[in-house]
C-alpha cells in the first residue's frame, strides 16, 4: 500500500451518455490530504436519483460518470489530521463530500444546504478532478462526510439508510414531528417510502400510506406495519380522511398532482416532499390558506442527521428491505427500478462483484 499522499486508480461502473447504461471504467483518484479518508468499497445502494443522474434527466449530467451515493465501505488509511476513524473502521459516504465549512449552514450543521456543497458523483472537488461515485472499488474522502456505521449493522442494511433512511428521518426531525402519538402518511411505497413508514412506526406515529393502487396494500399493512392504507383514486376514501393527518411526507420521484392530497392534512398540517421532480407541480392556493398548511421540501439531511439517524436504526432495530445484486447485474437492475419492481431496494454487493483496483 504506498502512502496516502499518492494517487490511486479504482475502478468503477460508468455512465457515458444519457442512455445510463453502466460499463467498467478506470480512473485516477482525487489527490488525497490530511483529512481525508481512503475507504475499499463493499456495498452500494441504488436510488432513483442515480438513474435522473445517469441519464441527465436533470439537463446538468456530466461523462463518464460514476454514480452511486448509498456507499459503505471498510477503512483502509487515514489521513495524519483524521480524528473520528481509524483503519478497519466500517463507514458509510451520503450524498456529498464536499462543502465550504464556512457558510451559515455550514457553520450550523446544514452543510447540505451548503451553496458551494460537492455531490459525491457528477460535480468537481477542489483540485479541479470530477467526483465520481460508490459503483467503485474505493473512494477518498473527506471526513467530515464521513460517517461510522454502528456495530450490528450489517453493511447491506446500513447501505440504504444514508440516502433513503435520513431523507424521511430530517424532515421528521426538523419539524418536530418526532413524538409519539402524531398521525402521519407516507405517499409513495419505495425505497424511501418503506423506511418513512418504518421510522414513523418506531416513533409511536399512527401512520396511513397513500398510494395510486392498492397494489402495495398487503406488504404496507402486514409487512411494514402500517396502520392504514389509502389510495389516491377512491374518492370516498380521501374524502374521509380530509383533515386527519399532522403531516404527509411525499417520496414520489415523478410528477404527481399536489391537489387530491392537500385536503388531507389537517389545521397547520404539512406536506414535505423529498421526491427529486423535474417537472412543475400545481395547486390552487386555496387547498393551502384555508386550513393555514405548509408545502415544504427537504434535502436528504445534515452528518449530524446521518449519526443520529444510524443511531435511531441501532436502537430500534430498523432495517431496509432489500435485494442484494452483483455490478454486472446493475443495469437490469436500473430497468427494474423504474419500473418500481424491487421491494425496496438494490444493493450491489461491491465487493463481491471483482471490481480491481490498480
Amino acid at each position: 500500500m504506498g502512502s496516502l499522499e499518492n494517487e490511486r486508480k479504482t475502478t468503477g461502473w460508468a455512465a457515458r451518455d444519457p442512455s445510463g447504461i453502466l460499463s467498467p471504467y478506470t480512473y485516477s483518484l482525487r489527490n488525497t490530504g490530511p483529512e481525508d479518508v481512503f475507504i475499499k468499497v463493499i456495498c452500494c445502494g441504488i436510488c432513483h436519483t442515480d438513474i435522473h443522474q445517469a441519464k441527465n434527466d436533470l439537463g446538468m449530467s456530466n461523462y463518464p460518470m460514476v454514480p452511486g451515493h448509498e456507499v459503505v465501505g471498510e477503512v483502509v488509511e487515514v489521513g495524519s489530521d483524521v480524528t473520528k476513524f481509524t483503519a478497519g473502521d466500517i463507514v458509510g459516504v451520503g450524498y456529498a463530500v464536499g462543502c465550504c465549512k464556512n457558510c451559515s449552514p455550514c457553520n450550523t450543521d446544514r452543510e447540505q444546504y451548503c451553496a458551494k456543497k460537492i455531490w459525491t458523483y457528477n460535480d468537481v472537488y477542489t483540485d479541479g478532478k470530477p467526483t465520481q461515485g460508490g459503483f467503485s472499488g474505493s473512494m477518498v474522502v473527506d471526513q467530515k462526510f464521513v460517517v461510522k456505521i454502528p456495530d450490528g449493522l450489517a453493511p447491506e442494511q446500513a447501505a440504504p439508510l444514508l440516502c433513503a433512511g435520513v431523507t424521511v428521518y430530517s424532515p421528521l426531525n426538523h419539524f418536530g414531528l418526532k413524538e409519539s402519538g402524531l398521525r402521519g402518511a407516507i405517499l409513495g411505497l419505495g425505497g424511501v417510502g418503506h423506511m418513512g413508514v418504518k421510522m414513523a412506526k418506531a416513533m409511536g406515529h399512527h401512520v396511513t400510506v397513500i398510494s395510486s393502487t392498492d397494489k402495495k396494500k398487503t406488504e404496507a399493512l402486514d409487512h411494514l406495519g402500517a396502520d392504514e392504507y389509502l389510495v389516491s383514486s377512491d374518492t370516498e376514501a380521501m374524502q374521509k380522511a380530509a383533515e386527519s393527518l399532522d403531516y404527509i411526507i411525499d417520496t414520489v420521484p415523478a410528477f404527481h398532482p399536489l391537489e387530491p392530497y392537500l385536503s388531507l392534512p389537517r389545521i397547520d398540517g404539512k406536506l414535505i416532499l423529498t421526491g427529486v421532480i423535474n417537472t412543475p407541480l400545481q395547486f390552487l392556493t386555496p387547498t393551502v390558506m384555508l386550513g393555514r398548511k405548509s408545502i415544504a421540501g427537504t434535502l436528504v439531511g445534515s452528518m449530524k442527521e446521518q449519526e443520529e439517524m444510524l443511531a435511531f436504526c441501532k436502537e430500534k432495530n430498523l432495517t431496509s428491505m432489500i435485494e442484494v445484486v452483483k455490478m454486472d447485474y446493475i443495469n437490469t437492475a436500473i430497468e427494474r427500478l423504474e419500473k418500481n419492481d424491487v421491494r425496496y431496494r438494490f444493493v450491489v454487493d461491491v465487493a463481491g462483484s471483482k471490481i480491481d483496483d490498480q
